[in-house]
Protein backbone atom coordinates (compact mmCIF):
# COMPACT_ATOMS: atom_id res chain seq x y z
CA UNK A 1 0.00 0.00 0.00
CA UNK A 2 3.19 2.21 0.91
CA UNK A 3 4.18 1.82 -2.85
CA UNK A 4 0.78 2.19 -4.64
CA UNK A 5 0.69 5.77 -2.47
CA UNK A 6 4.13 6.72 -3.58
CA UNK A 7 3.71 6.05 -7.41
CA UNK A 8 -0.05 7.82 -7.20
CA UNK A 9 1.59 10.59 -5.55
CA UNK A 10 4.41 10.86 -8.07
CA UNK A 11 2.03 10.84 -11.19
CA UNK A 12 -0.34 13.21 -9.67
CA UNK A 13 2.42 15.85 -8.78
CA UNK A 14 3.65 15.68 -12.50
CA UNK A 15 -0.04 17.12 -13.10
CA UNK A 16 0.23 20.19 -11.27
CA UNK A 17 0.68 23.07 -13.41
CA UNK A 18 3.90 25.11 -12.44
CA UNK A 19 5.53 21.93 -11.30
CA UNK A 20 8.41 20.07 -13.46
CA UNK A 21 10.73 17.03 -12.98
CA UNK A 22 13.35 19.57 -10.97
CA UNK A 23 11.02 21.61 -9.09
CA UNK A 24 9.35 17.93 -8.39
CA UNK A 25 12.48 16.19 -7.29
CA UNK A 26 13.27 19.32 -4.96
CA UNK A 27 10.09 19.40 -2.89
CA UNK A 28 10.15 15.40 -2.82
CA UNK A 29 13.46 15.84 -1.22
CA UNK A 30 12.64 18.26 1.10
CA UNK A 31 9.12 17.02 1.68
CA UNK A 32 10.25 13.82 2.68
CA UNK A 33 8.62 11.96 -0.19
CA UNK A 34 5.97 12.62 -2.51
CA UNK A 35 3.33 11.23 -0.29
CA UNK A 36 4.07 13.51 2.03
CA UNK A 37 4.44 16.41 0.04
CA UNK A 38 0.35 16.13 -0.62
CA UNK A 39 -0.46 16.05 2.87
CA UNK A 40 1.21 19.22 3.98
CA UNK A 41 1.02 20.69 0.29
CA UNK A 42 -1.71 23.65 1.67
CA UNK A 43 1.19 24.94 3.97
CA UNK A 44 3.76 25.38 1.49
CA UNK A 45 4.31 28.80 -0.65
CA UNK A 46 6.07 27.44 -3.88
CA UNK A 47 7.38 29.82 -6.82
CA UNK A 48 5.43 29.49 -9.75
CA UNK A 49 2.38 27.44 -8.20
CA UNK A 50 -1.02 29.15 -8.21
CA UNK A 51 -2.10 29.37 -4.31
CA UNK A 52 -5.25 27.29 -5.24
CA UNK A 53 -3.32 24.34 -7.10
CA UNK A 54 -2.45 23.47 -3.44
CA UNK A 55 -6.16 23.48 -2.00
CA UNK A 56 -7.15 19.98 -1.08
CA UNK A 57 -10.19 19.99 -3.99
CA UNK A 58 -7.38 20.62 -6.46
CA UNK A 59 -4.63 18.04 -5.29
CA UNK A 60 -7.36 15.29 -4.74
CA UNK A 61 -8.56 15.71 -8.17
CA UNK A 62 -5.31 15.09 -9.39
CA UNK A 63 -4.39 12.32 -7.39
CA UNK A 64 -7.83 10.39 -8.28
CA UNK A 65 -6.44 11.07 -12.36
CA UNK A 66 -3.51 9.31 -10.64
CA UNK A 67 -5.34 6.19 -9.63
CA UNK A 68 -7.49 6.24 -12.82
CA UNK A 69 -4.12 5.95 -14.76
CA UNK A 70 -2.89 2.92 -12.58
CA UNK A 71 -6.06 1.63 -12.84
CA UNK A 72 -5.96 1.10 -16.66
CA UNK A 73 -2.63 0.18 -16.89
CA UNK A 74 -2.92 -2.58 -14.66
CA UNK A 75 -5.98 -3.82 -17.03
CA UNK A 76 -3.83 -3.21 -20.10
CA UNK A 77 -0.45 -4.89 -19.02
CA UNK A 78 1.67 -1.16 -18.67
CA UNK A 79 4.19 -1.19 -15.86
CA UNK A 80 4.38 1.69 -14.02
CA UNK A 81 8.06 2.85 -12.58
CA UNK A 82 9.32 5.35 -10.54
CA UNK A 83 12.48 7.08 -9.93
CA UNK A 84 12.70 5.48 -6.59
CA UNK A 85 12.36 1.83 -7.61
CA UNK A 86 15.90 -0.63 -8.67
CA UNK A 87 14.20 -1.57 -11.90
CA UNK A 88 13.97 2.30 -13.12
CA UNK A 89 16.95 3.16 -15.53
CA UNK A 90 20.00 4.51 -13.93
CA UNK A 91 20.94 6.43 -17.06
CA UNK A 92 17.55 7.96 -17.00
CA UNK A 93 17.63 8.75 -13.10
CA UNK A 94 20.68 10.78 -13.74
CA UNK A 95 19.08 12.91 -15.67
CA UNK A 96 18.12 16.77 -13.84
CA UNK A 97 15.38 17.22 -16.02
CA UNK A 98 13.98 13.05 -15.88
CA UNK A 99 11.20 12.06 -15.40
CA UNK A 100 9.17 10.91 -12.14
CA UNK A 101 7.48 8.12 -13.10
CA UNK A 102 7.70 6.30 -16.81
CA UNK A 103 5.10 3.68 -17.86
CA UNK A 104 6.20 0.25 -19.90
CA UNK A 105 4.93 -2.12 -22.04
CA UNK A 106 7.28 -5.39 -22.89
CA UNK A 107 9.46 -7.17 -21.69
CA UNK A 108 12.83 -4.56 -21.27
CA UNK A 109 15.73 -4.13 -19.38
CA UNK A 110 16.08 -0.69 -19.26
CA UNK A 111 19.66 -1.33 -16.95
CA UNK A 112 21.43 -3.43 -20.08
CA UNK A 113 24.83 -2.80 -19.69
CA UNK A 114 25.08 -1.21 -22.90
CA UNK A 115 22.01 0.62 -24.54
CA UNK A 116 22.54 2.87 -28.19
CA UNK A 117 20.26 4.85 -29.70
CA UNK A 118 20.08 5.47 -33.49
CA UNK A 119 18.11 8.49 -34.11
CA UNK A 120 17.31 10.49 -37.50
CA UNK A 121 15.26 12.45 -40.14
CA UNK A 122 11.43 11.13 -41.34
CA UNK A 123 12.60 11.66 -45.29
CA UNK A 124 15.35 8.83 -44.80
CA UNK A 125 16.65 7.63 -47.91
CA UNK A 126 18.52 4.57 -49.02
CA UNK A 127 21.95 5.54 -47.68
CA UNK A 128 20.34 5.67 -44.53
CA UNK A 129 18.20 2.73 -44.21
CA UNK A 130 21.40 1.34 -45.54
CA UNK A 131 23.54 2.49 -42.85
CA UNK A 132 20.92 1.28 -40.11
CA UNK A 133 21.04 -2.02 -41.21
CA UNK A 134 25.26 -1.86 -40.99
CA UNK A 135 25.10 -0.50 -37.88
CA UNK A 136 22.77 -2.21 -36.32
CA UNK A 137 24.31 -5.68 -37.46
CA UNK A 138 27.18 -4.56 -35.60
CA UNK A 139 25.57 -3.33 -32.50
CA UNK A 140 24.53 -6.88 -32.69
CA UNK A 141 27.73 -8.48 -32.40
CA UNK A 142 28.27 -6.01 -29.36
CA UNK A 143 25.32 -6.99 -27.46
CA UNK A 144 23.88 -3.50 -27.32
CA UNK A 145 20.41 -2.34 -26.59
CA UNK A 146 18.74 -0.11 -29.40
CA UNK A 147 16.95 2.67 -28.35
CA UNK A 148 14.82 5.16 -31.02
CA UNK A 149 11.54 7.30 -31.12
CA UNK A 150 9.09 4.21 -33.15
CA UNK A 151 9.14 6.90 -36.03
CA UNK A 152 9.00 6.93 -39.68
CA UNK A 153 12.26 7.32 -41.19
CA UNK A 154 15.67 6.26 -39.59
CA UNK A 155 13.96 5.66 -36.33
CA UNK A 156 11.86 2.86 -38.43
CA UNK A 157 14.70 1.65 -40.26
CA UNK A 158 16.74 1.09 -37.00
CA UNK A 159 14.08 -0.43 -35.27
CA UNK A 160 12.93 -3.25 -37.62
CA UNK A 161 16.94 -4.04 -38.16
CA UNK A 162 17.20 -4.49 -34.65
CA UNK A 163 14.17 -7.03 -34.32
CA UNK A 164 15.63 -9.25 -37.06
CA UNK A 165 18.69 -9.65 -34.96
CA UNK A 166 16.99 -9.87 -31.94
CA UNK A 167 18.62 -7.45 -30.01
CA UNK A 168 16.44 -5.73 -27.24
CA UNK A 169 14.56 -3.14 -29.26
CA UNK A 170 12.99 -0.24 -27.45
CA UNK A 171 10.97 2.26 -28.90
CA UNK A 172 10.11 5.60 -27.04
CA UNK A 173 6.79 7.57 -28.02
CA UNK A 174 5.55 11.22 -27.05
CA UNK A 175 1.89 9.89 -26.01
CA UNK A 176 -0.18 7.92 -23.97
CA UNK A 177 0.05 4.01 -23.86
CA UNK A 178 -3.90 3.71 -25.24
CA UNK A 179 -2.50 4.37 -28.64
CA UNK A 180 0.39 4.27 -30.99
CA UNK A 181 1.42 6.85 -33.76
CA UNK A 182 2.12 6.35 -35.96
CA UNK A 183 -0.91 3.80 -36.96
CA UNK A 184 1.66 1.98 -39.65
CA UNK A 185 4.48 1.03 -37.21
CA UNK A 186 1.82 -0.85 -34.91
CA UNK A 187 2.54 -4.26 -35.70
CA UNK A 188 6.49 -3.23 -35.77
CA UNK A 189 5.34 -2.07 -32.12
CA UNK A 190 3.97 -5.43 -30.86
CA UNK A 191 6.49 -7.42 -32.17
CA UNK A 192 8.99 -5.63 -30.33
CA UNK A 193 7.21 -6.17 -26.87
CA UNK A 194 9.01 -10.14 -27.12
CA UNK A 195 12.56 -8.88 -26.64
CA UNK A 196 11.58 -4.42 -25.78
CA UNK A 197 9.09 -3.06 -25.97
CA UNK A 198 7.59 0.44 -25.68
CA UNK A 199 8.67 3.63 -23.41
CA UNK A 200 6.35 6.57 -22.29
CA UNK A 201 6.31 9.02 -19.69
CA UNK A 202 3.32 10.41 -21.30
CA UNK A 203 -0.18 9.70 -19.41
CA UNK A 204 -2.96 7.50 -20.94
CA UNK A 205 -4.86 10.17 -23.64
CA UNK A 206 -1.98 12.39 -24.20
CA UNK A 207 -2.11 12.70 -27.96
CA UNK A 208 1.23 13.13 -30.13
CA UNK A 209 0.95 16.72 -30.29
CA UNK A 210 3.78 18.42 -31.59
CA UNK A 211 5.28 19.94 -28.24
CA UNK A 212 5.54 16.60 -27.07
CA UNK A 213 8.45 15.20 -29.11
CA UNK A 214 11.03 16.79 -27.43
CA UNK A 215 9.81 16.10 -24.58
CA UNK A 216 9.94 12.67 -25.77
CA UNK A 217 13.64 13.17 -27.13
CA UNK A 218 14.62 13.55 -23.29
CA UNK A 219 14.12 10.23 -22.52
CA UNK A 220 15.61 8.71 -25.84
CA UNK A 221 19.26 10.51 -24.99
CA UNK A 222 18.66 9.75 -21.04
CA UNK A 223 18.19 6.03 -21.78
CA UNK A 224 21.22 5.50 -23.51
CA UNK A 225 25.06 5.16 -23.25
CA UNK A 226 25.77 6.97 -26.57
CA UNK A 227 23.13 8.50 -29.51
CA UNK A 228 23.68 7.95 -32.91
CA UNK A 229 22.61 10.20 -35.85
CA UNK A 230 22.26 8.91 -39.11
CA UNK A 231 20.77 11.88 -41.45
CA UNK A 232 19.51 14.71 -40.26
CA UNK A 233 18.46 18.00 -41.63
CA UNK A 234 20.22 21.53 -40.29
CA UNK A 235 16.77 21.45 -37.59
CA UNK A 236 14.83 18.86 -36.41
CA UNK A 237 14.37 16.11 -33.54
CA UNK A 238 17.33 14.59 -34.22
CA UNK A 239 19.66 17.25 -34.06
CA UNK A 240 17.51 17.79 -30.39
CA UNK A 241 18.09 14.55 -29.10
CA UNK A 242 21.67 15.15 -29.92
CA UNK A 243 22.26 18.32 -27.72
CA UNK A 244 20.06 16.67 -24.72
CA UNK A 245 22.85 13.39 -24.89
CA UNK A 246 25.06 16.20 -24.79
CA UNK A 247 24.03 17.82 -21.85
CA UNK A 248 23.49 14.65 -19.68
CA UNK A 249 27.36 13.63 -20.39
CA UNK A 250 26.33 11.42 -22.73
CA UNK A 251 28.61 10.58 -25.97
CA UNK A 252 26.92 11.59 -29.31
CA UNK A 253 28.09 10.13 -33.07
CA UNK A 254 27.41 10.95 -36.55
CA UNK A 255 27.63 9.83 -39.86
CA UNK A 256 28.72 11.47 -41.99
CA UNK A 257 26.88 12.64 -45.68
CA UNK A 258 27.62 14.40 -49.14
CA UNK A 259 27.70 18.14 -49.28
CA UNK A 260 24.64 19.32 -50.50
CA UNK A 261 22.56 16.73 -49.36
CA UNK A 262 19.87 18.21 -47.43
CA UNK A 263 19.46 14.87 -45.46
CA UNK A 264 23.41 14.70 -44.41
CA UNK A 265 23.18 18.51 -43.61
CA UNK A 266 22.85 18.21 -39.90
CA UNK A 267 25.28 14.98 -38.94
CA UNK A 268 27.82 17.01 -41.20
CA UNK A 269 27.04 20.25 -38.71
CA UNK A 270 27.35 18.23 -35.63
CA UNK A 271 30.65 17.24 -37.04
CA UNK A 272 32.10 20.20 -37.61
CA UNK A 273 31.07 22.38 -34.71
CA UNK A 274 32.97 19.07 -32.77
CA UNK A 275 29.33 18.59 -30.97
CA UNK A 276 29.61 14.76 -32.40
CA UNK A 277 32.55 12.56 -33.25
CA UNK A 278 32.49 10.95 -36.73
CA UNK A 279 31.28 7.73 -37.27
CA UNK A 280 32.28 5.21 -40.17
CA UNK A 281 31.00 1.84 -38.20
CA UNK A 282 30.09 0.50 -34.89
CA UNK A 283 33.74 -0.62 -34.43
CA UNK A 284 34.18 3.56 -34.26
CA UNK A 285 31.81 3.20 -31.67
CA UNK A 286 33.74 0.27 -30.10
CA UNK A 287 36.84 1.89 -29.76
CA UNK A 288 35.81 4.94 -28.42
CA UNK A 289 33.31 3.61 -25.82
CA UNK A 290 36.02 1.21 -24.45
CA UNK A 291 33.64 -2.31 -26.08
CA UNK A 292 36.15 -3.77 -28.36
CA UNK A 293 36.67 -7.47 -28.13
CA UNK A 294 39.83 -8.20 -26.87
CA UNK A 295 41.54 -11.77 -25.44
CA UNK A 296 42.85 -11.09 -22.09
CA UNK A 297 44.66 -13.30 -19.94
CA UNK A 298 42.71 -14.49 -16.46
CA UNK A 299 43.58 -11.86 -13.88
CA UNK A 300 45.95 -13.81 -11.85
CA UNK A 301 44.87 -13.85 -7.95
CA UNK A 302 47.80 -13.34 -6.38
CA UNK A 303 47.01 -9.52 -8.05
CA UNK A 304 43.95 -8.89 -5.51
CA UNK A 305 45.66 -10.37 -2.42
CA UNK A 306 46.46 -6.68 -1.32
CA UNK A 307 42.62 -5.33 -2.42
CA UNK A 308 40.36 -4.35 0.33
CA UNK A 309 36.64 -6.19 0.56
CA UNK A 310 35.02 -3.04 -0.94
CA UNK A 311 37.87 -2.73 -3.80
CA UNK A 312 37.52 -6.31 -4.92
CA UNK A 313 33.80 -6.08 -5.25
CA UNK A 314 34.05 -2.97 -7.78
CA UNK A 315 36.87 -5.07 -9.66
CA UNK A 316 34.34 -7.88 -9.57
CA UNK A 317 31.42 -5.84 -11.10
CA UNK A 318 33.79 -3.95 -13.94
CA UNK A 319 34.78 -7.50 -14.97
CA UNK A 320 31.30 -9.02 -15.24
CA UNK A 321 30.20 -5.72 -17.39
CA UNK A 322 29.00 -3.40 -14.74
CA UNK A 323 32.13 -0.94 -15.39
CA UNK A 324 30.11 2.55 -15.86
CA UNK A 325 30.28 4.23 -12.30
CA UNK A 326 26.46 4.73 -12.50
CA UNK A 327 25.91 0.87 -13.04
CA UNK A 328 28.66 0.52 -10.17
CA UNK A 329 26.36 2.87 -7.67
CA UNK A 330 23.53 1.02 -8.76
CA UNK A 331 25.02 -2.81 -8.11
CA UNK A 332 27.51 -1.89 -5.26
CA UNK A 333 25.75 -0.62 -2.07
CA UNK A 334 28.51 2.16 -1.88
CA UNK A 335 28.03 5.65 -1.77
CA UNK A 336 29.20 7.67 -5.33
CA UNK A 337 31.53 9.41 -3.33
CA UNK A 338 32.95 5.81 -1.92
CA UNK A 339 32.79 4.53 -5.28
CA UNK A 340 34.74 7.44 -6.38
CA UNK A 341 37.48 7.03 -4.48
CA UNK A 342 37.54 3.11 -4.86
CA UNK A 343 37.76 3.54 -8.66
CA UNK A 344 40.78 5.91 -8.10
CA UNK A 345 42.54 3.66 -6.04
CA UNK A 346 42.49 1.12 -8.23
CA UNK A 347 44.08 3.42 -10.64
CA UNK A 348 46.58 4.09 -8.66
CA UNK A 349 46.99 0.27 -8.04
CA UNK A 350 47.02 -0.54 -11.76
CA UNK A 351 44.15 -2.65 -11.37
CA UNK A 352 42.32 -0.97 -13.65
CA UNK A 353 42.03 1.88 -16.29
CA UNK A 354 39.74 4.31 -17.65
CA UNK A 355 38.37 3.99 -21.13
CA UNK A 356 36.61 6.88 -23.46
CA UNK A 357 32.94 6.88 -22.68
CA UNK A 358 33.58 6.75 -18.59
CA UNK A 359 33.99 2.97 -18.54
CA UNK A 360 36.47 1.13 -16.84
CA UNK A 361 38.58 -1.83 -18.02
CA UNK A 362 39.96 -4.29 -15.22
CA UNK A 363 44.03 -4.55 -16.56
CA UNK A 364 44.94 -7.86 -17.47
Amino acid sequence: MLEESEILSLIAIGLIPGIGPRKARKIIELSGSASEFFRSAEKLNLAGVRTEELRQNHLKAYLRKAEDELKYNQRHGITSLHFKQKEFPFRLKSCEDGPLVIFTRGNLDLNASRIVSIVGTRTATDYGERVCEELVSELAELRCALVSGLAHGIDSFAHRAAQSRGIQNIGVVAHGLDALYPPGNRSLARSMEENGGIVTDFMIATRPDRENFPKRNRIIAGLCDATIVVEAAKKGGALITAELALSYNRDVFAVPGRIGDLTSQGCNMLIKNNRAALLNSASDLAWYMGWEKKSRKPVQVSLFETLSESETRVVSLIKNGKNHPDLILANSGFSSSAIAGILLDLEFKGIIRAMPGKTYIVIS
